[in-house]
């Protein structure tokens, strides 16, 4: 039987606004300027802070240093002003003439047409006067010489030469080099399966069969390729990189072609199989080897390389003068903006259609609840990282070797937050203290078990530890998996020997056979 009834309950919603802000708080610097810039755009409510004067605080402000600790004033910015320099108002000579010449005898003198200027110039300062007309030039005041309608300078990084990458590198040097089409053709699909390292991904069968061509002439076309400029470009391997370097060289006699091909003896540092394999000496085997590290293994990289990023912190840590951390947020990585209540009071009051009254409310909505959410999520990853700062506070005093083991979840039951919670805060945010800028992820590392009952010990101090018995070896006192596992364990650390040897992979350390040929080589 069919009824309606009504019932109660409770249900967790999650409405845009809190899917939004949950996007917010996981989302790094450069993503969240990003996100802030387009909201920018969209939103005319919205307007930037540049500076953190401009605005005066409010109670309900974002702290900028966390509430344990002592809050200090930060130095000053102090603008500069042009009095007492060189540009004091005054009027050049220069500045003020007025030349008069006819356009035929300054093109003589200049040997070029008047028409033919740079795109940041005044077309009101250079204009061409009919046969006889006399040309009055009259320069522009100073710092107002750009092109633009805004009397902005001229932009000074549009008249510069963009950087050549590898492509267009390679593809000049195949217009010279053949005048065939189908060559060209070829050769300019091969130079798109390079990538940026220099290395041909491609292989000549899928080439082949791709362009309908026989793998002969992909081959013939990819030698004409490798004869390029840098060396070593379009190899198909290591090995075929650094032989088409040698041949550039006139270095590839059969001993080298030999150690070539056994590259993996070189990695294992193998010098008496590579002395048989080569036929040569101690001596000419040091030099073939140092020749052979004098070669780039990646010859694409010297184009197009991309800008490097430096890593902002999200948060500083810094000693305090009683002796504790203090901990504050990185303003610049702070995104600032506020609401335009007046500018939205203005235009609400001429607002008369619906449509219009719409688009401004939702315009509001969104705007309170972007400041609200950056707030929120400035406060939290104060939170976050005091707790951190609290947990791992012997690796600020003492460094790696003190580092504790730590989990998500001992952070968010201090602080009163949900795992997940952590975990978003902590993705694409970094620390700045006194050792580096770190990753908020570095700090959380898993626990080795002490021997004997003592306190666990996290796995990057282990590495650590690792790492510094290795650094202290002798060629007569070399440490194998086994003997590191019984000096850790002296050391009250209860660890598996393939626990051991996966840590001492991951810092990429050689085995203790390839250590000790090592130490032999360089003890000759």
């Amino acid at each position: 039987m069919q009824r309606l009834e009504m019932r109660q309950g409770q249900a967790l919603v999650m409405t845009p606004q809190l899917l939004q802000a949950i996007k917010l708080l996981q989302l790094s610097h450069l993503d969240l300027t990003a996100y802030v810039d387009a909201e920018l755009e969209r939103n005319p409510l919205l307007e930037r802070v540049e500076a953190e004067g401009d605005v005066e605080r409010t109670p309900g402000e974002t702290p900028s240093e966390s509430s344990v600790d002592r809050q200090g004033d930060g130095p000053g910015d102090e603008g500069g002003d042009f009095e007492g320099s060189d540009f004091d108002g005054g009027e050049e000579p220069w500045i003020s003439s007025t030349l008069t010449a006819s356009s035929a005898d300054i093109e003589s003198t200049l040997d070029s047409r008047l028409d033919n200027v740079f795109a940041d110039e005044n077309p009101t300062h250079a204009r061409e006067a009919g046969s006889g007309d006399m040309l009055s030039l009259t320069p522009a005041p100073y710092g107002n010489t750009g092109g633009s309608f805004d009397g902005e300078a001229p932009d000074f990084e549009a008249t510069l030469t963009a950087e050549l990458s590898l492509r267009e590198h390679l593809a000049a040097q195949l217009d010279l080099a053949t005048r065939d089409p189908i060559d060209r053709l070829i050769g300019g699909f091969l130079i798109d399966a390079v990538d940026d390292a220099g290395y041909l991904r491609e292989s000549l069968d899928d080439v082949a069969e791709r362009l309908g061509t026989s793998l002969d002439t992909v081959a013939r076309v990819l030698k004409l390729v490798q004869s390029f400029e840098p060396a070593g470009i379009a190899a198909r391997d290591l090995a075929e990189c650094l032989a088409l370097q040698l041949r550039d060289r006139d270095r590839f006699d059969p001993a080298m072609q030999a150690l070539v091909s056994r590259l993996d003896l070189v990695a294992k540092r193998d010098f008496p199989a590579l002395r048989r394999l080569c036929g040569v000496d101690d001596e000419d085997l040091v030099e073939m080897l140092a020749e052979l590290r004098r070669l780039d293994p990646k010859p694409g990289r010297a184009f197009g390389a991309s800008a490097v990023e430096v890593l902002i912190p999200d948060v500083f840590v810094r000693a305090a003068a009683d002796g504790s951390w203090l901990v504050e947020l990185n303003g610049e990585a702070l995104p600032r903006v506020l609401v335009n209540q007046s500018y939205y009071a203005r235009v609400a009051r001429g607002a008369v259609a619906e449509g219009d009254k719409a688009f401004l409310s939702e315009c509001l909505q969104t705007a309170n609840w972007l400041t609200r959410s950056l707030e929120q999520r400035a406060r939290t990853i104060l939170k976050v990282a005091s707790e951190i700062v609290r947990q791992q506070d012997g690796f600020f005093l003492h460094g790696v070797s003190h580092l504790r083991p730590l989990n998500l979840k001992t952070v968010a039951e201090a602080i009163g937050m949900h795992e997940s919670t952590v975990s978003r805060v902590t993705s694409n945010k970094s620390i700045g203290t006194s050792r580096g800028t770190l990753e908020m992820k570095y700090f959380f590392t898993a626990a080795i078990p002490g021997a004997a009952g003592a306190a666990a010990h996290s796995s990057e101090a282990v590495r650590h530890r690792i790492k510094q018995l290795v650094d202290g070896e002798t060629a007569k006192d070399v440490l194998s998996d086994d003997a590191l596992v019984q000096k850790l364990r002296d050391e009250g650390i209860d660890i598996a020997r393939r626990t051991v040897a996966k840590y001492r992979e991951s810092l990429r350390i050689p085995s203790s056979i390839e250590r000790r040929r090592a130490h032999l080589a360089s003890a000759r």
